[in-house]
């Protein structure tokens, strides 16, 4: 099976608001298989937001683990996460998912991985995907040097990952807390 690749999603929180966006491209090989994916969710009854990169079924069941963990932690974003990371490093079948997620809320932001890291940014901007590097250069560049909303950053940021990254299109879903 060729290499699946698919995914920018772009986080940013200013002024009170946390926004996150989501391209649709799934591609596999050279080819694109799907214009309108939906990688982004609202999790713990609006509250939090999360995106993902790399394998869908990888990305929605650990968006479903952070849920319960979430549930258990009474919406405590960091420590679900934590949790989360823990389980993804030890735990045999969590291992081989092949996925990268970003959650946020209110006050925090971060980048989870199966290596067990849990990352928060020193500024509140995250991308991951495959025009990630793309879109938080666009997003930090925009967010240090505009008066520009969370949204707007979000938006400008992933079509110019869009305009980059072939990996990457202009069907931008965008998710917004506050």
């Amino acid at each position: 099976m060729e290499k699946i690749r698919s995914t920018t999603i772009c986080v940013v929180r200013r002024y009170g608001k946390t926004v996150i966006a989501g391209d649709g491209q799934v591609t596999v090989g050279h080819t694109v298989m799907k214009e309108t994916a939906k990688k982004i969710r609202k999790l713990n009854e609006g509250r939090i937001v999360v995106g993902f990169a790399g394998s869908a079924a990888d990305g929605l069941a650990l968006m479903e683990r952070l849920e319960e963990k979430l549930n258990k932690h009474r919406g405590n974003l960091l420590r679900a996460s934590v949790e989360l990371a823990k389980d993804w490093r030890m735990d045999k079948y969590l291992r081989r998912l092949e996925a990268v997620m970003v959650a946020a809320d209110k006050e925090n932001m971060l980048l989870l991985s199966g290596n067990g890291d849990v990352i928060e940014p020193d500024e509140p901007v995250l991308a991951i995907g495959s025009g990630g590097e793309y879109a938080r250069a666009a997003a930090l560049a925009l967010y240090r040097n505009t008066e520009m909303s969370a949204r707007e950053i979000v938006e400008q940021a992933m079509k110019i990952a869009g305009e980059i990254c072939i990996y990457t299109n202009q069907n931008i879903i965008v998710e917004e807390i506050e």
